[in-house]
């Protein structure tokens, strides 16, 4: 009887491990939604198309939607800005804090940029909050109080808690731990029930930002019409995402994130969160900026990022050009790569959403 001999150890072992299989099978360059426009007309007719395609994916199983209801829980004086604490019901079942930060001398009505955390202890180290709910003066961890800082510089901000993290972990009483079972990460067990119904965290957290939004439109205070939005790491994730499907967001900042997911998803170990059943069908992460196009976008990405390497982000970017140039306005593709690790920098990405949330000053016809 014949025998299949492989030529070496290592196909051995590839045929042995199901993995090298399933990564053959993900074939970016022949997904049915990639990007592939080379004019503005065409750009158009496809991100429609796509589009619709992407919120097929990222609805929530079994979420039954319902008008925002808010509940004002608390207001803190800083100084230069007021901090408001929010609770939004965003569905039937679901409620979601959010920090609303205010700056006092800024003209209103004011831009607002939408923020959001990564992994860590939630939403309290964007606003200046240590884990313990006390108020830190100086910038600390890799978020380096970014939703204050922005708050600063003239910008409202609405920071919610992302789902999974800080006040919304499980804290799995429905669980049974009999017999030394560890419970598992909040992330991962949301994900793998999500998972089981059909869905995705990911597509969770979208809605919630959806919803956020419907909040802030009912603000006078807020000029709708100069939304921004802004993530580190899953809060990079969150904005990405939230931004191809929202076009209600005028300019996004992706940060410690835009990488291709071959180079860094599907290539070292990320949390649960980060996954998306079926989003092969879109390609590879620089193809979703066709649907953010022509819209502004900003990647800033650290040389000595562990989790992202730097390689992955400059290729995801380069490809990212083609199709910001087949819009015509390669000009509203922005990047910095910074000396650093995985962390908010700031450097140029603050300024690149001030300028764009600017009010538009209408151009005086010249008279003879």
């Amino acid at each position: 009887m014949a025998t299949t001999r492989p030529r070496s150890k290592k196909l051995a072992d590839q045929a042995l491990a199901p993995a090298h299989a399933l990564w053959r099978l993900d074939r970016p360059g022949e997904s049915p939604y990639r990007f592939q426009a080379k004019s503005a007309a065409e750009a158009v007719h496809r991100q429609d198309r796509t589009r619709k395609a992407l919120h097929r994916l990222l609805t929530p199983p079994r979420l039954r939607p319902a008008p925002v209801a808010l509940r004002r829980l608390k207001s803190v004086d800083r100084g230069d800005f007021v901090r408001e604490k929010l609770l939004l019901r965003t569905s039937r079942k679901n409620l979601m804090p959010v920090h609303l930060l205010l700056p006092k001398r800024a003209p209103r009505p004011l831009p607002v940029v939408t923020a959001f955390h990564g992994h860590g202890y939630g939403v309290k180290d964007i606003i200046g909050l240590r884990k313990d709910g006390t108020d830190r003066k100086t910038r600390d961890g890799y978020h380096q109080d970014f939703a204050a800082a922005l708050c600063r510089r003239g910008i409202a901000v609405a920071a919610p808690e992302i789902s999974c993290l800080g006040e919304r972990q499980a804290q799995f009483h429905d669980l049974e731990t009999i017999g030394g079972a560890v419970a598992p990460t909040t992330c991962t067990h949301s994900a793998i029930r999500a998972f089981h119904l059909g869905g995705s965290v990911v597509e969770l957290r979208v809605y919630d930002a959806w919803r956020l939004v419907d909040y802030l439109r009912t603000r006078r205070d807020l000029d709708t019409g100069r939304v921004g939005t802004l993530g580190i790491s899953g809060g990079g994730m969150h904005a990405l995402f939230s931004a191809c499907l929202d076009t209600r967001i005028r300019v996004a900042v992706i940060s410690g994130y835009f990488w291709h997911w071959r180079r860094s998803l599907l290539a070292i170990a990320h949390c649960a969160c980060n996954f998306v059943p079926g989003l092969h069908q879109f390609g590879e992460v620089d193809g979703l900026t066709g649907l953010i196009s022509p819209r502004p976008l900003f990647v800033e990405a650290g040389t000595r990022d562990p989790i992202f390497p730097i390689a992955g982000g400059k290729q995801a970017v380069q490809d990212a050009r083609r199709i910001h140039a087949a819009w015509g306005v390669l000009e509203n593709l922005q990047t910095e790569f910074f000396e650093g690790r995985h962390q908010i920098h700031g450097g140029r990405s603050y300024s690149f959403l001030m300028h764009h949330l600017a009010p538009k000053v209408p151009r005086k016809e010249n008279r003879k």
